[in-house]
């Protein structure tokens, strides 16, 4: 059997956390369908006008901390030098517990200024902005907590916080929301917004357990006698402040491009699709189908790297600490391949799939365009989450939000020429949104082999190509035969993407596409299927 050591075993953090965002997406999807019964549409949209001064302010508050403290504290344990790394989570509490008071404050007072300046056009929505402000305070503790616990790659307590986070928010918001709708949808929102203070304290108090047990076992393996190294006993307060705030302001400015590109595109793509002939009705309705059926189906397939770009931040801090330039470039390898291996038969479904998966779950079959143009982003945003977290991990966070900075300006252009083109439309825009993740996943990738040398395994690229091909053929045969024959969308829908998985899988193994040292990663299904692979003679036994 293929062992891989303690310190490699950054697949079993991303498969935790695959499986709290999944479990957190579903319980957010089915609390989306009750609010909404509750709130109405008109609720909804107090409810909502609220949130963009709220997540700002939070993006400000404590956004890059979790990297930031992930990749000193991943450093300062590879050193055994423990004092040091529990000092810089000491640190980052004191700094949150400021910057967490000064924001929501700032957030409180600011909420009746917002709406005399239009900002908030809704008056009705300034309970909801108060009701938001304290959980600000909170969640900044959380952003510190976790990055601690990430630094020692222990996934586990961010992946059941979030979960119990979810779920208190959720039954506090549907509760004060019933129970506050005779007073009026003002009030039936703020208790609604109520609800994400809730989840965070609960969050909070997993956390807390989480670090007793953490500090129990650090005094069993190290003693109770902790001290600095010797290089690091002087070290000023303010120079751990410093090196915090360095790694942590590229990653907030990368997150503040996130709605900056939204609004972007806002402003740029329903324009554009009036000048390639349509209406505004029609470039209302189009517009909505990419950003709000395409998009979140993107976003759902790459769960996976997502998770992967977290925990790789750690893996590669220690690595690096530890100067273990090979186990670097191995880390990157694996996280780069799974990437590969997860987002391209994701891709072939969407894209071969889009109008039965766009009409099963959104009933609109018009949105299949946009869904099947923006399956090719699926590909580049797993390369561009995974090259963000080695390049996060190396301690190079300003080069990720540079490269974002410059792919925004190309999607900006794309936007503006390729959506106005009326053969294109909105699948302009796909495929700016497309562009937009590749320069900023290759311009990663460039920097990443400048400082390790590793760049993409071409023949391992071509047998996950190839196996995707074989896939594609198989998924688009099975669908057009059996939806002529049955005129079953679902089966053919669900079957042709079950057909479509085995063959890839088959294909890959038989051309010998997947490795041993992948596999023994995986948790749980991994050394199973060593096991079976072993007796189909695909890997070879010891």
């Amino acid at each position: 059997m293929t062992e891989i050591k303690p310190s490699e075993k950054f697949i079993k953090g991303t498969f935790i956390l695959t499986i709290a965002s999944f479990v957190v997406k579903v319980i957010g999807a089915l609390n989306w369908i009750l609010i909404s019964r509750i709130l109405g549409g008109e609720g909804m949209g107090i409810y909502m006008l609220a949130f963009p001064a709220y997540f700002f302010a939070l993006t400000l508050s404590q956004a890059g901390v979790p990297v930031a403290v992930s990749i000193i504290t991943a450093e300062r344990v590879a050193l055994n030098d423990i004092f040091g790394a529990k000092r810089v989570f000491h640190i980052s509490l004191v700094m949150m517990l400021f910057t967490g008071i000064f924001f929501s404050v700032l957030t409180y007072f600011s909420a009746q200024w917002l709406i005399d300046w239009q900002f908030i056009r809704d008056p009705r929505a300034y309970m909801s902005v108060v009701a938001l402000s304290p959980t600000i305070f909170f969640v900044t503790f959380l952003a510190s907590s976790r990055g601690y616990l990430q630094g020692w790659q222990r996934m586990t307590p961010t992946a059941v916080s979030q979960i119990v986070e979810q779920i208190f928010r959720v039954i506090v918001m549907i509760v004060l929301a019933n129970l506050l709708l005779p007073m009026g949808l003002d009030y039936a929102a703020a208790g609604a917004s109520l609800g994400a203070l809730a989840g965070a304290v609960t969050g909070l108090i997993v956390l807390v357990y989480f670090h007793i047990r953490l500090n129990r076992d650090i005094e069993k393996t190290y003693g109770t006698d902790l001290k600095p190294l010797p290089e690091t006993e002087h070290e000023p307060t303010l120079a751990i402040i410093k090196r915090i705030f360095k790694l942590a302001l590229p990653v907030s400015a990368a997150s503040i491009m996130l709605p900056v590109v939204s609004n972007l595109d806002l402003m740029i793509v329903p324009q554009r699709l009036e000048v390639a002939g349509y209406s505004v009705h029609q470039a209302t309705e189009l517009f909505g189908y990419l950003t709000g059926m395409a998009v979140p189906l993107v976003n759902l397939a790459t769960i996976l790297t997502a998770s992967l770009a977290v925990s790789i931040v750690p893996a590669i801090s220690e690595a690096r600490a530890l100067k273990d330039t090979a186990r670097i470039f191995r880390q990157t390898a694996a996280a780069v391949r799974i990437s590969n291996f997860v987002c391209f038969p994701a891709f072939v479904i969407v894209f071969f799939l889009a109008t039965p998966i766009a009409s099963l779950i959104y009933n609109a079959p018009g949105a299949g365009p946009a869904v099947m143009i923006s399956a090719v982003s699926i590909i580049l945003l797993g390369l561009h989450q995974v090259s963000t977290g080695v390049l996060q991990g190396l301690g190079h966070t300003t080069i990720p939000m540079i490269n974002m900075v410059l792919a925004a300006a190309a999607k900006v252009v794309l936007n503006w020429t390729l959506t106005a083109m009326p053969e294109l439309g909105i699948m302009g825009a796909a495929w700016a949104t497309a562009a937009d993740m590749g320069v900023a996943a290759f311009i990663n990738l460039y920097f990443i082999y400048k400082y390790i040398g590793y760049k993409i395994e071409l023949g391992q690229l071509i047998k996950t190509v190839c196996a995707a091909a074989a896939m594609a053929i198989v998924v688009k045969f099975f669908y057009d035969l059996t939806a002529a024959q049955w005129h079953m969308e679902i089966f053919s829908t669900f079957g042709a993407i079950g057909a479509g998985c085995i063959v890839y899988v088959a294909t890959l193994a038989m051309i010998g596409g997947l490795l041993e040292e992948d596999m023994a990663r995986i948790p749980m299904v991994g050394k199973f299927g060593i096991k079976v692979f072993r007796k189909l003679g695909i890997f070879k036994s010891n």
